[in-house]
């Protein structure tokens, strides 16, 4: 049996690649939605949940339903509903404020176009440094004009992931596996995907398979011009007690110019990250869809601590956040990093989600393309996967989450205005670069 678009067969059996948010989150809409109360829910991951480098296994992660495109404002509006009630315990409101001094400007006054549209955010207007200064209780601004939403906030995402999980596991609906997915069985005479070879050479089948292994989805199949794993980076430092008392309740500081972003701290401990544009780690691999045929493909695939414990954010990242934890509190400047770490996204041409049917096999579903901006989604983002794979995508969607019908050289994606910082750094080199240098 297949199932796509076209097929409204509910499928029997149904294999998720990938325990992050878009794999738990479809799993556990999967298990309450009575049309698929006969079918069999398998989950497989390469590690026992929480993956230790899973991108959204985090102290923290923005909530926010601040965004340029009025689609994703509605739907994360929507998904706040549920941070505040359902996963309250791990949500703190106090406020986002997003600013910008370069071409990012535009970003920012689309985005709070929207939010004051929704008629439900409590907005503050900062049209000079010294507004941005006084709000975020910084030494010197970051960013030249911005808005603080009062309405936003943060989440522990681990928490919030480690909650999902226990919800997922308590319908009894839900079989999980551990192993790696080496690669999809493809019938490439019936154009048809069947389920997947794992390392232990065992096969899982399936009559529907959704591939949602975030950044390593690219190892599972060609997405060359449609979608690419980008590392980010983390940085982590400790405070005492009354550092704590005196950050915690100001609101997240995001300069979309420059990417650098500073989360409120908890547990002792603040982060400083860079939502840019990334490192790349170009891999050659055979072609995953015909790995048979001896063609290779190079790719970018994350390089995580599981491959390396040593692995750090190059000197360049490090230097970055250090100077902008300088700009904020001087008094921090000095202080070494407790942890760093790299976090990978899946980014597309437009920053958009890609959540569709393979255009070209049938049996298979796709749900990935993050961009880094799915996890504030955990709530709801199930649900719209589920309506996607039976053909019902929201209409503010279409067009936005289909597969592009065309791929697109990844040095001509345009993406969503919300990215700064460098560009065109490849991992290894700026390894490579640090380890000439010398450390911080």
């Amino acid at each position: 049996m297949s199932f796509s678009s076209q097929s409204r067969t509910v499928p029997s059996s149904i294999l998720i690649i990938g325990s992050g948010v878009f794999g738990l989150s479809t799993a556990f809409s999967l298990s309450k939605n009575p049309l698929f109360k006969n079918s069999s829910i398998t989950l497989v991951d390469r590690q026992q949940f929480p993956a230790p480098d899973g991108s959204s296994i985090d102290s923290s992660r923005i909530i926010r339903s601040d965004y340029a495109s009025p689609a994703y404002t509605r739907l994360a509006s929507a998904a706040q509903v549920h941070w505040r009630t359902t996963y309250r315990d791990h949500y703190h409101e106090n406020g986002l404020c997003l600013t910008a001094s370069g071409p990012e400007q535009t970003y920012v006054t689309e985005s709070l176009a929207n939010v004051q549209s929704l008629g439900t955010c409590k907005v503050q207007v900062l049209k000079s440094q010294d507004e941005i200064k006084k709000v975020s209780g910084t030494t010197n601004a970051s960013g030249s004009i911005g808005y603080v939403n009062w309405s936003s906030g943060w989440a522990d995402a681990e928490g919030a992931m480690r909650q999902l999980y226990a919800q997922v596991s308590a319908t009894g609906r839900v079989n999980f596996v551990t192993d790696t997915v080496t690669r999809l069985l493809i019938s490439h005479s019936t154009t048809a995907v069947t389920g997947v070879q794992l390392s232990s050479n065992r096969t899982l089948t399936a009559d529907l398979t959704i591939l949602a292994a975030g950044a390593w989805t690219p190892s599972l199949l060609d997405l060359r011009g449609v979608a690419k794993s980008t590392g980010q980076i983390l940085c982590y430092l400790p405070l005492n007690p009354t550092e704590q008392s005196v950050l915690a309740p100001k609101p997240t500081l995001l300069n979309l110019s420059n990417g650098l972003f500073m989360i409120p701290p908890s547990n002792g401990t603040l982060k400083i990250a860079r939502h840019g544009h990334g490192y790349t780690n170009p891999v050659t691999l055979p072609n995953p869809e015909r790995p048979e045929s001896g063609e290779t493909i190079t790719v970018s695939l994350p390089m995580t601590v599981v491959d390396d414990p040593n692995l750090e954010v190059p000197i360049e990242g490090q230097r970055e956040c250090r100077a902008f934890l300088s700009q904020l509190h001087p008094e921090l400047s000095t202080r070494p990093f407790t942890k760093t770490r790299i976090c990978w996204y899946t980014d597309t041409r437009t920053g958009d989600f890609l959540i569709s049917h393979h255009p070209k096999y049938t049996g298979l579903f796709v749900a990935t393309g993050g961009s880094g901006h799915a996890f504030k989604f955990l709530p709801v983002i199930g649900d719209q996967i589920v309506e996607c794979v039976l053909g019902q995508t929201p209409e503010d969607f279409r067009g936005k989450w289909e597969w592009p019908a065309r791929a697109v050289p990844e040095e001509a994606w345009e993406g969503d205005g919300s990215r700064g910082g460098p560009v065109e750094m490849v991992l290894g080199e700026e390894i490579a670069k640090g380890n000439r240098r010398g450390k911080l």
